[in-house]
């Protein structure tokens, strides 16, 4: 099952639409998994829409759909999941790094 669709600032809907104009985009997006998991595509975006209860996509001429809410980069450009995944990079440099509580000597 996805997680609930997590709504998008609007500033990343201008950024999506000007990605469109161009012939060819790369997006980089989190794979719906248990565990964190990239995934990519490319090619020319054709839409964006709404999807009611899923939230909204990017549509591919080559049929990839993505979900907005789960793209880190789009075109070497930060996406809505960018904090996302940069938290996930972040997690070894804390106390924690998957435990539940620091161990100080």
């Amino acid at each position: 099952m996805n997680p609930k669709y997590m709504p998008v600032d609007p500033g990343y809907f201008e950024l999506f639409e000007s990605e469109m104009e161009k012939d060819e985009s790369r997006v980089i997006y989190f794979a719906f998994s248990n565990e964190p998991e990239l995934e990519e595509s490319q090619g020319k975006i054709i839409s964006i829409e709404d999807k009611r209860e899923e939230g909204y996509f990017l549509f591919f001429k080559n049929g990839d759909q993505i979900r907005l809410d789960r793209i880190i980069v789009i075109n070497g450009k930060p996406g809505p999941a960018y904090d996302e995944y940069d938290s996930y990079a972040l997690v070894p440099l804390t106390c924690q790094a998957g435990y539940d509580d620091c161990f100080m000597e």
